[in-house]
């Protein structure tokens, strides 16, 4: 595995613009494609949004899940039209097929460097709690639905859980980016449905988001321990 090629998005999951500085600066390496993933918790923090539209990285990642009637989630997208440096921005499958259309197109207008990711079903939740939401159908049925209207849709990329990846990747032949990654000794936390590096790599996947596994503690460390992992 040639490991420089692969893409490792790196969750800056604070609220803290220090602690996402910090972050950024320890998590450099030259053996890694590394980009960062900024979710709500910065974004919304206080000069969040100012701070990310400075981060100079080719791989980008905004995670701000946007869920809403097609109007103003394309209205949403306009409102970001400014942060030019953002390559990758997630909208939820849930939105429907109305949505989906209507943001990859707004995407293209603002921006054409701008990849759309439809979020699947997020890796916190088991086929037990997916009942309690009122859906019948599994996880695997639901993502392969959802999957195959990303596809539909058009959008670039999707997002997709370690153990949904098997086969995604047979009907979705774009950008397949997995978060829920753990590396070997790391909590699970309130993941339910995790993979290590190496596997979710193997199994399909084009890219990784990895958080708490790096940014806690020692994050050279860390990095140490994913490209040994990697190898």
């Amino acid at each position: 595995m040639n490991i420089k090629r692969k893409k490792i998005f790196i969750a800056l999951d604070t609220n803290k613009i220090s602690e996402a500085k910090r972050i950024i600066r320890l998590s450099k390496t030259n053996n890694l494609n590394i980009g960062y993933k900024v979710g709500l918790e910065l974004f919304y923090s206080r000069g969040g949004r100012e701070f990310v539209s400075k981060i100079k990285n080719n791989n980008l990642f905004l995670d701000l899940k946007i869920s809403d009637i097609e109007s103003t989630s394309s209205a949403a997208i306009r409102s970001l039209k400014d942060l030019r440096n953002v390559k990758y921005l997630t909208v939820h499958a849930s939105s429907g097929e109305e949505t989906l259309r209507r943001v990859v197109k707004t995407a293209k207008q603002i921006n054409s460097k701008l990849r759309i990711l439809v979020v699947t079903i997020l890796t916190s939740i088991s086929n037990s709690s997916i009942k309690k939401i009122g859906h019948t159908r599994s996880i695997q049925e639901l993502v392969k639905k959802q999957a195959l209207l990303a596809k539909a849709c058009k959008a670039q990329g999707i997002i997709c859980a370690g153990p949904d990846l098997k086969f995604v990747k047979g009907v979705f032949k774009g950008e397949i980016i997995t978060p829920g990654i753990r590396l070997k000794g790391s909590s699970a936390n309130e993941q339910k449905r995790i993979l290590g590096p190496k596997e979710a790599f193997k199994n399909g996947a084009t890219a990784l988001v990895i958080g708490r596994s790096i940014t806690k503690k020692n994050v050279k460390k860390n990095i140490k321990q994913l490209i040994e992992e990697l190898k």
